[in-house]
């Protein structure tokens, strides 16, 4: 018995098709970013209307992780395994190190304010990639209104030089980031 439907067969390569999809929470307008942190056996996730992200354990349930959480969306692990956030508040990139204490890995391009920063992944080599759309500064309902003062890009960076560089840049609202297992596209 399968609780999945593949659109694409490729798919059920991926899935246990005797794995229940579990509902694990309600009550949010609308979440994005999860993230799972085995090692500390929970998921993390962006609730951003109410700018928090939450935590999920199997002990506990739900419970609160960070707030504010500056309407915090994307989230991904680094290669030390820090938590690394897109806010659109701040209209930045951070880094949570392990200690608790936040980095900033990105929050200007070429001397300007970054949109608002969504999605984001961390390639085999460390550097960090993210999309960087206007929706967190449109309304003040996942950030706040601001003006656009940088076309809508995706960028790199080189974590090693913190250097940063505009590397998709004819996308008109670029979201969500993966690579293929190549990592070449």
């Amino acid at each position: 018995m399968s609780f999945f439907e593949a659109a694409d067969p490729v798919f059920s390569t991926y899935v246990l098709g005797n794995a229940p999809l579990k509902q694990l929470a309600t009550g949010f307008d609308w979440v994005e970013g999860p993230v799972w942190f085995g090692d500390a056996n929970c998921l993390l996730f962006s609730d951003i209307p109410n700018n928090r992200i939450m935590r999920w354990t199997p002990e506990i349930g739900i419970s609160i992780y960070r707030e504010p959480s500056n309407y915090t969306n994307g989230h991904t692990r680094d290669l030390q395994g820090r938590l690394i956030s897109c806010e659109h508040g701040t209209r930045r990139v951070t880094r949570t190190e392990h200690d608790g204490t936040i980095t900033i890995i990105a929050d200007s391009y070429q001397g300007k304010p970054l949109n608002s920063p969504n999605d984001v992944v961390v390639k085999s080599d460390g550097s960090i990639w993210f999309s960087d759309p206007h929706y967190g500064i449109m309304t003040n309902y996942e950030g706040f209104k601001s003006e656009q003062e940088l076309p809508c890009q995706v960028y790199c960076v080189d974590v090693n030089s913190s250097s940063i560089k505009a590397v998709i840049t004819d996308l008109d609202c670029p979201n969500g980031l993966a690579f293929s297992q190549d990592e070449k596209t």
